[in-house]
């Protein structure tokens, strides 16, 4: 009856012919039957994904990259407009195989886009230069948004890469944190970590100069701040995993105080021509429980999360 009511309403004021409606409509009548998730497209390639208080917005017209991440009206990922920092994107590794600027087919290009049973599928175009072609698919689960990454050889050779997400947050006295011992982190003494409670936690500073660190991390990877808690959860790997000189974990900083990178990769995986490898990272954003500064109770409700 709430469908029907929904169809002719529409359908009275804007003729079911538009295919612009007709994809809106789809998608109402999706959320009101599942009661957890609908994207919603406007006419510039922005697609909107939705799970309780989380909402994730996706240009699909420019590399499918995430724009928006919030919880509310709380933004938690970077919303600057200078040229690489802002949003969430996705790049293939090793980085020394295409150097910079970011593979314009990944990065800059438009996706197709599929919506079928509360999954969003976006596909890239296949970069001439890799032979790869990226799809990406989002979908709801439980109390997070849930990115499927997939890399599929498109060449006629054996290839090996590994995937790499890359999320920007403002470096505003934000607070990093992942589960590893300060040791292992390199360079080493290039970032001020410290170590606390069994993790390595990074106090957000600002120096003259761009940094970069690597971690073996244990699956998991953390951003507080301004009362926001953001937990990335992904496969964990073994030291001798990633792509040659990258990492499971990395955390580049932008000199000045601009933006900071939040880096987690996959395993450095042979794909035979066709064949294509998939890897997923859960993202999780609520409030802080307690501030940004090391704690036992930030950890306990990391873990809480990732149960």
């Amino acid at each position: 009856m709430v469908f029907r009511l929904i169809y002719t309403i529409f359908a009275a004021n804007y003729q079911l012919n538009n295919n612009f409606m007709k994809r809106f409509l789809t998608f109402i009548l999706m959320a009101i039957a599942t009661g957890t998730t609908f994207a919603q497209t406007d006419n510039d390639g922005k697609y909107t994904l939705k799970n309780g208080n989380l909402t994730m917005v996706i240009d699909a017209a420019k590399g499918a990259k995430i724009l928006s991440f919030k919880y509310g009206d709380q933004e938690a990922i970077s919303q600057l407009r200078f040229p690489e920092s802002f949003g969430s994107t996705f790049w293939t590794s090793p980085q020394k195989e295409w150097n910079w600027p970011p593979v314009q087919e990944y990065d800059k290009k438009p996706y197709t886009v599929e919506e079928k049973a509360g999954v969003l599928t976006m596909t890239s175009e296949v970069s001439n230069r890799l032979k790869f072609r990226v799809r990406k698919t989002f979908k709801t689960e439980g109390q997070a948004i849930v990115i499927t990454y997939t890399i599929i050889n498109e060449g006629d050779e054996a290839r090996k890469v590994a995937p790499w997400e890359i999320t920007r947050v403002q470096n505003e006295g934000g607070l990093i944190f992942f589960d590893t011992p300060v040791n292992g982190i390199t360079p080493a003494g290039l970032m001020n970590f410290k170590e606390a409670f069994g993790a390595a936690w990074y106090q957000t500073d600002e120096t003259n100069q761009n940094r970069k660190i690597n971690a073996d991390g244990k699956g998991w990877l953390a951003y507080c701040n301004k009362g926001l808690l953001l937990v990335k959860q992904f496969e964990d790997l073994n030291a001798s995993q990633p792509a040659p000189d990258e990492a499971e974990i990395q955390v580049y900083v932008n000199r000045g105080k601009a933006h900071i990178e939040l880096e987690s990769q996959g395993a450095y995986t042979t794909l035979q021509p066709k064949e294509e490898l998939n890897w997923t990272v859960r993202w999780y954003l609520q409030p802080c429980k307690s501030a940004a500064e090391p704690s036992k109770a930030l950890l306990k409700q990391v873990k809480k999360i990732l149960k």
